[in-house]
This record gives structure tokens, C-alpha cells and sequence, in this order.
């Protein structure tokens, strides 16, 4: 009888941490399906961003310091290898974007332009896809951190060395206002 019970605690124990593995392997996976989710929303952005550039450059020749930051924080991007220097890259982006937008302002005819404010709506709705699956990505990191740092998923993660996932945080640049100064 004692036998018995010694082989289904084995069992129950053994399922258990197959169970346990298997959901931090889905979870793992999740977290790199939603990383890649923002990459094709960047990868958008990215095809952007050289259209909706030339377009201005039209309107504002002497805007090329904004312009070339547009470029270079692109590039950035593009040369990031790891998720933690794409996020940064992408903050850089995203703070250069916006100062671009706000050029906007002080020219009228650019605003008028109806290739301009196409590209510029096409930016923006992928802007908001984007802040999406940051978001998503977020949800998903905090639930696989959450199966690697509690009791008991974290005895299984530590004997298969899994590691925990950055989130996606917003630099102290994108926290800023966008001031543009002529």
C-alpha cells in the first residue's frame, strides 16, 4: 500500500512539473510572438517613415536637423540587436516622430498637402498599433515573470533555468513634451 501512494505522489509530481514546464515554455513563446507583433508594427513605421520624411523635406528645407534625426533614430532601430537596444532605439524614434509632427504647425501648406496628411494618418494609426502591442507585450511578460517568480512554477523555472523578460518601458525622453523651437 505504501508503494502505492509512493508511486502516485512520483507520478502526480512528475505530471506536475511536465504541466509546469509546459506552460512556461508557452508563455516564453507567447512573450516572443508579442515581441515580434511590435517588430511588424515597427517594420510599418520603418516603410513609413522615408515617404512621409521626403514629403516634408518639400516644405522645409531648412527643417534638417529634425529630418536627419528622424533618419538616424530609424537607423538606430534597424542596428539594434537585442530587444532591450531596439526598445531604446524605439523611444528615440518615437521622440523624433514626434517633433516631426509638430513642425507640422508652423507650416501651413505642409498640412494642407493631401499626400502629407495621408502618410500622416498612416503613421498614426500605426502609432496606435503599436502602443497596442506594447501593451499586449507588457500583459504577457507580466504573466510568464509571474510563473517564474512564484511559488511553486519558480522551482521549475529555476531547475530549467528560465529567465525573466524586460518589460517595455518608456525612456525619461519620451516623458518629455515635444518642444520645437524655430
Amino acid at each position: 500500500m505504501l508503494l502505492i501512494i509512493l508511486i502516485v505522489v512520483i507520478v502526480v509530481l512528475i505530471l506536475w512539473i511536465m504541466s509546469t514546464y509546459n506552460s512556461l515554455i508557452s508563455l516564453r513563446n507567447r512573450v516572443k510572438d508579442q515581441w515580434a507583433q511590435i517588430d511588424v508594427q515597427l517594420k510599418r513605421r520603418f516603410d513609413l517613415i522615408p515617404n512621409l520624411v521626403e514629403t516634408v523635406k518639400g516644405y522645409t528645407a531648412h527643417e534638417s536637423e529634425t529630418l536627419e534625426a528622424v533618419i538616424k533614430a530609424r537607423n538606430t532601430y534597424v542596428s539594434a540587436t537585442t530587444p532591450e537596444s531596439q526598445m531604446q532605439a524605439d523611444g528615440e524614434l518615437t521622440q523624433a516622430i514626434s517633433k516631426l509632427f509638430a513642425l507640422t504647425e508652423s507650416y501651413p501648406d505642409l498640412k494642407a498637402n493631401t499626400n502629407f496628411q495621408h502618410l500622416q494618418q498612416e503613421l498614426t494609426e500605426t502609432e496606435s498599433k503599436i502602443a497596442s502591442a506594447r501593451q499586449f507585450y507588457n500583459d504577457t511578460v507580466l504573466k510568464y515573470n509571474n510563473k517564474v517568480e512564484m511559488v511553486p512554477g519558480n522551482i521549475v523555472a529555476s531547475l530549467f533555468k528560465f529567465q525573466k523578460e524586460a518589460f517595455f518601458k518608456a525612456d525619461e525622453k519620451e516623458r518629455e513634451n515635444v518642444q520645437v523651437k524655430f
